[in-house]
């Protein structure tokens, strides 16, 4: 129960499916947004970067991104297919202040409060190994 809870909170994480290979630096992986005409699929992975106040933008994709290649380069894959990112959730600071006064037969109060969110964003991919030497699916599709 305590391994499955930790895994939830990890910021990655993958599911082996085929093979797994030495590993390689994340440097070598490559990025897919289609499947290339030869490859072997190796895991699914899963990866994650908090965002305090927004979704966090480009530099917080890159993070996930960057998160996604080093889990497939542990498992020996040099290429990750893109599925897909979102964002969560995971909760909310907020404040708020308030004041009343009285004087003779009446009574004034003001508030003012406000809340910011905390968001997670996800990615998803596949880990896959690809021959040395395959070709590269036309229209340049691997970063």
């Amino acid at each position: 129960m305590l391994a499955l809870g930790l895994a939830a909170c990890a910021p990655s994480s993958h599911i082996v499916v085929g093979a797994v290979h030495p590993a390689i630096s994340p440097s070598e992986v490559k990025i897919y947004l289609q499947p290339p005409p030869s490859f072997e699929e190796v895991a699914v992975l899963n990866a994650s970067a908090d965002s305090m106040f927004g979704t966090g933008g480009q530099a917080t994709v890159d993070k996930v991104i960057q998160r996604l290649k080093e889990e497939a380069a542990k498992l020996g894959a040099n290429g990750i297919i893109l599925e897909g990112m979102s964002d969560q959730q995971t909760g909310a600071l907020g404040g708020g202040s308030g004041s009343t006064s009285f004087s003779g037969g009446s009574a004034v109060g003001v508030g003012l409060g406000g809340s910011l969110g905390i968001f997670k964003k996800k990615g998803q991919a596949r880990a896959i190994f690809t021959p040395p030497g395959a070709p590269i699916t036309p229209g340049g599709n691997a970063q």
